[in-house]
């Protein structure tokens, strides 16, 4: 199970018309917004991530607008791992959780997952209600072989629900205005 002082949420390029194009999209956004709002409520470091944003644009503007301060990592590779600076900001977040969201699910999603587990160092949880691809099958082949690789493959209420534990305190009170 997630634990909110162990997770880091990674995001992995939430742009452009991208983004609007992808399966399910309505419901992808929405559980984006839900991930972001309570990772910032619960004060978890945020990684962004964006595949080559002059051609593909950059951070959806309902997403950026919500994380002036988290500057995403520019990269041309599908995975991640091979960009230095995503694996300094990955160490530095001091979390062996990780919480993924983004698109395409076969792509970057499923490249960068694969590279986050072959390092053995991080337990990496898949929000499969908020990553996505073009093609329906594409996603749920990469949630499958994310899976099968060892990923846990949950969804976005799961997950925050996870790190919430308890119902009693002020912090749920806030949590509950993200999730309903």
């Amino acid at each position: 199970m997630l634990v909110m002082d162990n997770t880091a949420l990674l995001l992995v390029d939430l742009q452009g018309t991208l983004a609007r194009t992808v399966h399910e999209s309505n419901v992808i956004f929405a559980n984006w917004l839900k991930i972001v709002k309570a990772a910032k409520l619960f004060e978890l470091p945020i990684i962004m991530v964006e595949q080559n944003p002059k051609g593909l644009g950059g951070t959806i503007p309902e997403v950026k607008d919500l994380l002036p301060n988290v500057v995403p990592i520019q990269k041309v590779t599908f995975n991640a791992c091979h960009n230095p600076e995503f694996l300094t900001k990955l160490r530095e977040a001091r979390r062996k959780q990780l919480l993924v969201a983004g698109i395409e699910a076969h792509v970057c999603v499923y490249q960068t997952v694969s590279g986050i587990l072959e390092q053995n160092e991080y337990e990496v949880h898949v929000a499969s209600d908020a990553v996505s691809s073009r093609l329906a099958l594409n996603r749920t082949v990469a949630l499958e072989r994310m899976r099968e690789k060892g990923a846990v493959i949950t969804t976005t209420e799961i997950a925050l629900f996870e790190m919430m534990r308890i119902s009693d305190n002020d912090l749920f009170r806030q949590f509950l205005k993200v999730v309903k």
